[in-house]
């Protein structure tokens, strides 16, 4: 399992933490994620073996959030 704590612009409200939580942790292999908006960031447990950080964040920018 890896840990990982990822900047996130554009997060304003609970919606953006729904939305977030929501679809990273159906990626098969995501084990936990949380999200901080307020702070800009998201924590993501995954295991790599089974799906690569690029997915994670692909998944993140596709709803129109940056990922720094």
């Amino acid at each position: 399992m890896e840990n990982i704590t990822l900047n996130v612009q554009g997060m304003s409200c609970g919606s953006c933490v729904n939305s977030i939580e929501g679809s990273v942790g159906q990626l098969d292999g995501v084990e936990s994620v949380k999200v901080h908006f307020r702070d800009g960031k998201v924590d993501v447990t995954f295991n790599t073996d089974k799906v690569k950080l690029k997915a994670i964040t692909d998944v993140i920018e596709e709803q129109g959030y940056d990922v720094a």
